[in-house]
């Protein structure tokens, strides 16, 4: 296999998990893991990790991490894109740590600097005799796994409360996508053309 002809393209991530807006909630910490499909296969970096416990700053609504997030995949095709999922973590009124949202985003497919910021949600109990049992046991509804948000397989069954934000920057690297016949260049950085040229 030489140079030119590569088998396989790279997607470079780094960035981080600057901040959180939870207005009702203080002192969270959040976990993040890669979802992505059977072609794709990390490199290097790390595939999950949990942050530091953050608090507000006087004055601030904003709970600020700047927690580090690198990795390195290798792919042979597009299908399966990487996602990165969020899981938002604090105490209850017990002292309890209880989730305090999941979130879910595609990791940006052009070159560059980008910033997204996720709406987090919550399961929710179905019924009120379930909701104060739930609260008064201290065991909340969460997911098993937090990855099913990213998959779309049973979410129409799933009562939610949309509930903070997060916001992610990330910056994006490939290589040798476009030896494989992909465009990664962004509508709104590519050159005008004309209309001959269309």
């Amino acid at each position: 296999m030489t140079s030119n002809n590569p088998a396989v393209f790279l997607l470079m991530i780094n960035g981080q998990i600057e901040a959180a807006d939870f207005p009702e909630y203080d002192d969270l910490y959040c976990k993040y893991s890669f979802v992505y499909g059977h072609d794709w296969a990390p490199t290097s970096g790390l595939e999950e990790g949990i942050s530091q416990i953050t608090s507000k700053g006087r004055g601030s609504q904003s709970l600020v991490w700047n927690f580090p997030l690198d990795i390195t995949f290798k792919s042979t095709n597009p299908f399966g894109w990487p996602q990165i999922v969020v899981s938002v973590y604090g105490p209850d009124t017990f002292g309890n740590d209880i989730v305090r949202g999941y979130g879910a985003v595609h990791i940006p497919f052009t070159p560059g600097k980008h910033t997204r910021t996720i709406p987090m949600f919550v399961p929710e109990s179905t019924s009120r005799l379930q909701k104060l049992t739930s609260w008064l046991m201290g065991r909340r509804p969460e997911f098993t796994d937090p990855k099913v948000v990213a998959q779309g397989e049973g979410r129409e069954v799933t009562r939610v409360r949309s509930q903070g934000f997060v916001t992610l920057q990330f910056n994006i690297v490939t290589k040798d996508m476009k030896k494989l016949g992909y465009d990664t260049t962004s509508i709104e950085h590519s050159p005008a053309r004309t209309p001959q040229q269309l």
